[in-house]
C-alpha cells in the first residue's frame, strides 16, 4: 500500500513538473509577465490622468512605478512555485533556489524603495537611495556567493542503497506535492484579501513558515536512512538557514539584508567544511579497504 501511494504521487510530481518547466510553460509565462506590465503601466498613466478611477486601488497606481512591484511579485509567486519542484532533487539544491528568492526580493524591495521617491530633491529622498544600494549590494554579494557555493556543491546521495534512495526521493516527493497544496491555499487568501481590502499581503513569509516545517520533516525522514553524523548535521543546517531567510524577510531594512547575506556566508562555509570532511572519511576508507 506503502509503495502503491509513492508511486503514484511520482507520477503527479512528474506530470507536473514536466509541464511546469516545459518551453511552452516558460514562453507563456514570458508573455504574461510582459503583458501584465505593460497593461499596469498603462492603468497607471490613465488613472493619473483621471481617466479611470479605482477606487481604493488609486493611490498603488498613482505610482507610475508601481507596475515594476506587480510584475515582480507575480515573478516571485513564480519562482516560489519553481522552488516546489527543486525540493525533490536535493536539500541543497532547495536551498540554493531559496538564495535566488531571497536576491531577488532584495531587487524587487529595491524598485520598492525608488518608488517612494516623489522628487529627485537630495533632502527628500537620502533614506530611499541609501536602502537602495544596501538591498542592491545584498542581492550581488548572495548572488556571487551563491554561485561559488553552485560550484563547490557535492550532491551526495544519503545511501548506498537504490531502492532506499529512490524510496527516500519519492517521499520527497509527496511533501512536495503536500506544498503545492499549501502554496496554492497562500495564494487564494492572498488573492481573496486583495479582493476584500484591496491589500495584497506578499504572503512569502508565510510559506516560508510552511517551508521550513517541510525542511525538518525531510531531516525526519532521511533518519530512517542514515545515521551519518555528517549527512544529518548538513541537512539540519541548511534547516537553520531556511530559518535565518525566514527571519530576513521579516525584519526592517539594513537587518533584513544583514541576516540574509550571514546566511549566505553560513551555508557557504558549511559546503566548504563537508565537502573537505567528505574527501577527507573517503580517503580514510580506501586506505582501510586496501589495509
Amino acid at each position: 500500500m506503502r509503495i502503491a501511494i509513492l508511486n503514484f504521487a511520482e507520477r503527479i510530481f512528474d506530470k507536473l513538473k514536466t509541464s511546469w518547466e516545459s518551453q511552452t510553460t516558460n514562453i507563456w509565462v514570458s508573455y504574461s509577465l510582459v503583458f501584465i506590465f505593460i497593461l499596469s503601466v498603462g492603468i497607471s498613466y490613465l488613472d493619473r490622468a483621471d481617466l479611470i478611477s479605482l477606487g481604493e486601488w488609486d493611490n498603488y497606481f498613482a505610482n507610475p512605478f508601481f507596475a515594476i512591484d506587480i510584475t515582480f511579485t507575480i515573478l516571485l509567486i513564480l519562482e516560489l512555485l519553481s522552488l516546489i519542484f527543486v525540493l525533490p532533487k536535493s536539500v541543497a539544491s532547495s536551498v540554493g533556489k531559496q538564495f535566488e528568492l531571497l536576491s531577488l526580493i532584495f531587487i524587487r524591495s529595491g524598485f520598492k524603495e525608488f518608488s517612494h521617491i516623489v522628487d529627485f530633491e537630495w533632502s527628500s529622498m537620502t533614506e530611499a537611495v541609501i536602502n537602495m544600494f544596501a538591498y542592491a549590494f545584498g542581492a550581488l554579494v548572495i548572488f556571487i556567493i551563491l554561485g561559488f557555493n553552485t560550484k563547490l556543491q557535492l550532491h551526495t546521495r544519503l545511501t548506498n542503497t537504490e531502492d532506499d534512495q529512490k524510496e527516500f526521493i519519492q517521499a520527497k516527493k509527496v511533501l512536495a506535492l503536500l506544498l503545492l497544496v499549501a502554496f496554492s491555499i497562500v495564494g487564494f487568501l492572498d488573492i481573496k484579501a486583495l479582493f476584500q481590502t484591496g491589500n495584497y499581503l506578499h504572503s512569502f513569509h508565510s510559506f516560508y513558515t510552511v517551508l521550513i516545517f517541510g525542511d525538518i520533516i525531510i531531516v525526519l525522514i532521511a533518519l530512517r536512512y542514515t545515521l551519518n553524523y555528517y549527512k544529518i548535521f548538513r541537512y539540519s543546517a541548511f534547516v537553520l538557514a531556511t530559518i535565518f531567510i525566514r527571519i530576513s524577510l521579516s525584519v526592517e531594512a539594513y537587518y533584513n539584508v544583514i541576516v540574509g547575506v550571514l546566511t549566505a556566508v553560513f551555508v557557504l562555509l558549511l559546503t566548504i567544511s563537508y565537502n573537505y570532511f567528505l574527501k577527507e572519511n573517503t580517503s580514510e576508507n580506501k586506505k582501510k579497504q586496501t589495509s
